[in-house]
């Protein structure tokens, strides 16, 4: 179940995902509220698990990471054994920095960084391609990010 979020909340969760940093006092003013309710208000929201962390959003060429691929795998059996071990090894590659169950003609979406081409050809073949179970891959590569993920549009949740 959702957690039932009030407008205040909406406000404050658009807030900090715009800006982290934000002090309790900066957010209740931007907010509308005074500091005590909107420091209880978000305590509720991180012990319910809505805020689950605070990040720093980070340029990943500016970090030599100037390679950024999604790669499609099939694995060669749909148990959930199966399904759960691919995962397992995923989860052990920092190369990774997202996956999902997907639906679909694959079954699982990676989302991959690397410094190079170079870089990316010998993750891809020593380290994805060895994994066991892997039927097929696909690599697609990012020319251009036009829209990086910068938070979850709030004004479209719940509806």
């Amino acid at each position: 179940m959702p957690f039932p979020l009030e407008s205040v909340d909406t406000r404050i969760l658009g807030a900090l995902q715009s800006d982290g940093r934000l002090t309790n006092q900066a957010l209740s003013s931007e907010v509308g509220l005074s500091t005590s309710p909107c420091w209880r208000r978000v305590r509720q929201l991180e012990e319910s698990g809505v805020i689950q962390s605070y990040t720093a959003v980070l340029d990943r060429r500016q970090i030599g990471l100037g390679v950024l691929a999604f790669i499609r795998v099939k694995i060669d059996s749909h148990s959930e054994a199966e399904a759960e071990e691919f995962s397992q090894d995923v989860l052990k590659l920092s190369e990774v920095v997202a996956c999902y169950s997907i639906a679909g003609d694959a079954d699982f979406l990676l989302q991959v960084v690397a410094a190079d081409l170079d870089s990316y050809a010998d993750f891809a073949m020593t380290i994805v391609r060895r994994l066991p179970r892997i039927k097929e891959m696909q690599t697609t590569f990012v020319l251009k990010e036009i829209k990086p993920f910068r938070g979850f549009p709030l004004d479209v949740a719940g509806r």
